[in-house]
């Protein structure tokens, strides 16, 4: 910063994971350049149920320099390796979608053209044979590899998260302040100009992240941006969570199990296991739902069941004056593929990467919405794809998604792969091919042919390298720990002291 240059006050408005992942990043790196505190209400609960996360959280913790043991036994976390959908394609039908890469691509075609090609001389196994996180998922087992050679995310507690990133944001100068806001006082000229708090204190800012969740308080409630409702393709709009007690080994990955009306999770932690049940209200009850999902869990309930209200969409501007949504603020996209996370600390890098210096400038403004939007819209295809492309029809609600019109992108990617096998990944989309082949495939896609470049090789040569590759993912999969022994070694969970 230059001599005698104010500090921009940014006020966050809102804790939760999206809060204090905005101010330890902030904190951490723009310590001397702005000045940050964060506001939060104790009285005010947070949704705190997103527990599952995908391998772009470790970029996020190592940007900020967080030591992964000592974080990961803080928030009694564990490892995971994918996703297995069942009963998604049809009834008692199972795949996973798994982190990292299947078998080996050619710089011509992807892995599945190879893999298409021995299906048809009869000499391939299924898909994922031929991915090491999947194996080692399917086996139990666990351990950093070297050179990032098993890609991986975590389960965690994210309230404990929460209080995690609060420490190391406080250490680097940003300050909290209990209350909760009860105006927010706009400027001449439109922007925030501060937000009064229920004690009568007022906080003025230049910059003012909105970390409210689905309130909105700043980005809708004051500056009234608008909302694209996304439930003609994502019809789910409610949610229960309830935290059970162990019953078994965690598994190093997220079970995602369709039911009649939606879906339910399962996310194992080191010391207990979080659930809850996705539903569309249209066709179950809340009492129904409920009812299934406490008939459904395993081990003793340890929390009373919560019901959470959603409407799936987005805000039409993300960034907008001098106010920046992120977190639930900034729209919702149920969290099937474990996104909540991942989008927050996108949205935050963007704001670090397009800090403003000397106010606000429109062509940041415009960049980071374009951004954000093009994300999310990609991530929402990628979510209606798991319910539109099915076999189900033994419901209302999955003849609905089956049957019901989907957007010309998604589309567009479903005919690509039908026809020719050929998924392309466009700029920095979340879901690389490998993903997009995985759910396609697991959800009964296939492709009708495969690049010619497979057909170069002879039916000697396309076996030896098929058999080559399950070789080494079983052996390296065989010489991993089991996933409960690592963690035990690793991050064992710590222990809370009595009172």
């Amino acid at each position: 910063m230059k001599d005698g240059q104010a500090k921009q006050k940014v006020i966050i408005a809102g804790g939760g994971t999206a809060g204090w992942m905005t101010a330890a990043a902030l904190g951490k790196v723009l310590e001397k350049v702005c000045d940050v505190t964060l506001v939060e209400s104790d009285a005010i609960g947070t949704v705190g149920v997103g527990e599952a996360t995908i391998p772009t959280l470790v970029t996020y913790n190592r940007l900020i320099g967080l030591d992964e043991a000592k974080w990961m036994s803080a928030v009694k976390g564990t490892f995971k390796l994918g996703i297995a959908f069942e009963n998604w394609t049809d009834l008692n039908h199972r795949y996973i979608h798994s982190f990292g890469i299947t078998g080996k691509d050619h710089w011509t075609a992807g892995f599945q053209h190879f893999w298409h090609r021995g299906r048809e001389l009869g000499v391939a196994k299924e898909f994922g044979d031929y991915c090491l996180e999947l194996i080692a998922a399917e086996k139990d087992r666990f351990a950093h590899l070297p050179d990032l050679g098993l890609n991986y995310a975590y389960h965690i507690d994210a309230t404990a998260y929460a209080g995690f990133l609060r420490e190391i944001a406080e250490r680097h100068g940003v300050k909290r302040r209990e209350g909760r806001i009860a105006e927010v006082r706009r400027a001449a000229n439109g922007d925030i100009a501060s937000l009064v708090l229920d004690d009568g204190a007022e906080l003025d800012g230049d910059l003012f992240v909105d970390c409210t969740g689905f309130r909105a308080l700043l980005i809708e409630g004051a500056l009234g941006v608008g909302y694209d409702d996304w439930t003609h393709w994502l019809p789910c709009d409610r949610a229960i969570a309830v935290q059970t007690e162990s019953v078994r080994a965690p598994r190093p990955y997220t079970r995602s199990i369709a039911h009649e009306a939606g879906w339910r999770w399962q996310i194992p932690l080191q010391h207990r296991t979080g659930n809850g049940t996705v539903y569309c209200s249209k066709y179950m009850s809340d009492d129904e739902a409920q009812a299934k999902l406490l008939n459904d869990i395993e081990g003793r309930p340890l929390t009373e069941p919560r019901v959470l209200r959603f409407r799936t969409g987005m805000r039409r501007q993300h960034w907008h004056r001098n106010c920046i949504a992120i977190g639930l603020s900034s729209g919702f996209i149920e969290p099937l593929e474990s996104t909540s996370i991942h989008l927050i600390q996108r949205s935050v890098m963007r704001l670090m990467r397009m800090f403003p210096q000397h106010g606000v400038h429109q062509p940041d403004v415009d960049e980071f919405n374009a951004q954000t939007a093009y994300e999310t819209d990609h991530i929402r295809d990628f979510i209606i794809l798991h319910y539109h492309l099915t076999n189900r029809t033994d419901t209302p609600f999955w003849r609905h998604v089956r049957s019901m019109e989907i957007p010309e992108s998604l589309a567009h990617r479903m005919r690509l792969f039908r026809e020719t096998g050929r998924v392309f990944r466009a700029n920095d989309e979340l879901f690389a091919e490998n993903s997009w082949t995985q759910v396609m495939l697991g959800q009964g896609l296939m492709p009708e042919t495969h690049h010619p470049v497979a057909d170069v090789m002879s039916e000697a040569e396309i076996t030896k390298f098929l058999d080559y590759i399950i070789e080494n993912v079983n052996r390296t999969a065989n010489g991993l720990p089991a996933h409960e022994d690592y963690l035990k070694s690793y991050c064992p969970a710590a222990i809370a002291e009595p009172a």
